[in-house]
């Protein structure tokens, strides 16, 4: 099936080809055209539009403060809880004013700005992104509570919101995982 977005990709749009091809369809053939372009291109090669938020037409796009990413999820019926956590780094990355969402989303939007910035085609952009996903993907795939670094992860967030940590205000969570809980 072929797929057809806007050309100069970053966040939803290098996501989505991601999930396309690892849970939606293998086979996937992606086509980036200027936005001008992106419906006639779409009717003419018989590709599904996605992430053209101008277009209210198209099915597959941002619904809400949600980005298109969950808006494949839904759609497709993924309910894998990796991917759901994954939809929130995306769309907190992709949507201005969803940064709170989680920790990870000022990064992912810092290294999608990186590869924009590079000038490197949309098709190298998918080839040097997909890692970043996998290993997202796998991060929270095989989370384990017992073995979960949160506290440096809740450390993080905190710094990210510019809050303080409290040393030695770290509380037992069951498992025997360790969280800190930010002043306030």
């Amino acid at each position: 099936m072929k797929w057809i977005t806007r050309a100069n990709v970053k966040v939803d749009r290098v996501a989505c080809p991601w999930l396309i091809l690892r849970f939606i369809d293998a086979q996937a053939e992606f086509l980036f055209v200027p936005e001008e372009e992106l419906l006639e291109t779409a009717r003419r090669e018989g590709a599904i539009p996605f992430d053209a938020t101008r277009f209210p037409e198209v099915k597959l796009n941002h619904r809400g403060e949600r980005c298109t990413f969950e808006a494949l999820l839904e759609d497709y019926s993924l309910s894998d809880p990796a991917l759901q956590r994954l939809a929130l780094i995306v769309r907190g990355a992709d949507v201005q004013g969803q940064e709170h969402v989680c920790c990870e989303c000022l990064g992912l939007r810092a290294i999608a700005q990186g590869f924009a910035f590079s000038g490197i085609s949309d098709e190298e952009r998918l080839a040097k992104e997909f890692p970043l996903y996998d290993a997202l993907y796998e991060s929270h795939a095989s989370f384990d509570p017992k073995r979960s670094s949160c506290f440096i992860r809740e450390s993080l967030c905190a710094v990210l919101r510019r809050e303080r940590v409290r040393p030695g205000s770290a509380k037992r969570l069951s498992g025997g995982s360790k969280i800190s809980r930010p002043e306030g």
